[in-house]
């Protein structure tokens, strides 16, 4: 059985969200963190970015709009639980003895300054 095209529209979201991400890593680096793996899976929901610094190692939600007006609402509590869930799986992989963790969002639109929300989940 074939696979079902994918639409334009569709298409042209998944560029977005990657150039997005993209945008988001190079805005970490030159905060001083280290990009530590990109769109990693678990069974529990994936991560877009880990990145780490000196005893905190950030769980990264990236959201890309077309607009800024569009990241007002781009995420929501049931989407931050999932990347929570998938943080407490990968965790023992990336964080080391006594480093913090938490999960952090970036919300990225072409031409704004890019937003981030750290420590977005309190759970």
């Amino acid at each position: 059985m074939a696979p079902l095209p994918v639409s334009p529209r569709r298409l042209a979201a998944e560029r977005r969200g990657r150039l997005g991400e993209d945008a988001a890593a190079r805005f970490l680096e030159r905060a001083g963190w280290e990009i530590l793996a990109r769109r990693v899976r678990t069974k529990a929901g994936e991560v877009d970015l880990v990145a780490g610094r000196p005893g905190l190692i950030a769980f990264v939600e990236v959201k890309t709009r077309a607009t800024a007006a569009e990241l007002d609402h781009a995420i929501d509590a049931a989407r931050l639980s999932r990347v929570a869930a998938a943080a407490e799986v990968l965790a023992p992989r990336f964080a080391g003895e006594g480093q913090d963790i938490r999960v952090d969002v970036l919300l990225v639109a072409p031409g704004e300054a890019i937003r981030h929300i750290e420590n977005a989940w309190i759970g």
